[in-house]
């Protein structure tokens, strides 16, 4: 199931590109996705923890914000994060894509939303696989991330949830 609709919403696309995103906004959301994914990466590096894939993945998303490596090497590092949940359980899977999710944010700003859903899979999962509630963990989760979402962005992130949650498995919803 694809996360970015097929119509791309201007105020999440930059400038450059013909949208209205300014590139400061664009590395806020590229932050914003890389602490929604680094808060659930916990869940791969106790299962895997030889393979520094995602965690690898959320550093060079941190330098390109900083402007230290171009969006091409972001954009194919995602391939790399998201390789890493491969055969690997639910839990374990949704954290090496959000990581990927969150890198990728620097080719196409609408994946910040695509990390912040796969961080609430991966803790929905993993509350489920301890025999936990699942429901109770996706809500904390989401609320952890909506208590970070930077302020001048709040409004137009909270719109993208509500008109992508549907695509999104219906995370962001209450």
């Amino acid at each position: 199931m694809p996360i970015l609709p097929a119509e791309r919403d201007p105020r999440l696309v930059t400038v450059r590109r013909g949208g209205t995103l300014t590139d400061d906004h664009h590395r806020q959301l590229a932050r914003w996705a890389v602490d929604c994914a680094e808060h659930v990466l916990p869940i791969f590096e106790d299962a895997r923890p030889d393979d520094t894939r995602p965690r690898d993945a959320l550093d060079v998303a941190r330098a390109w914000i900083r402007g230290e490596v171009p969006m091409k090497t972001a954009h194919s590092t995602a391939f790399v994060a998201n390789a890493a949940g491969r055969d690997q359980p639910a839990p374990v899977k949704y954290a090496a894509l959000a990581a990927g999710q969150a890198v990728a944010v620097a080719h196409v700003a609408a994946h910040d939303l695509g990390a912040a859903a796969y961080a609430i899979r991966a803790a929905a999962a993993d509350a489920a696989a301890r025999g936990e509630a699942p429901e109770a963990a996706r809500l904390a989760e989401r609320d952890w991330q909506r208590e970070r979402i930077p302020a001048e962005l709040r409004e137009l992130v909270l719109d993208d949830q509500r008109r992508r949650s549907a695509i999104c498995w219906d995370v962001f919803d209450d």
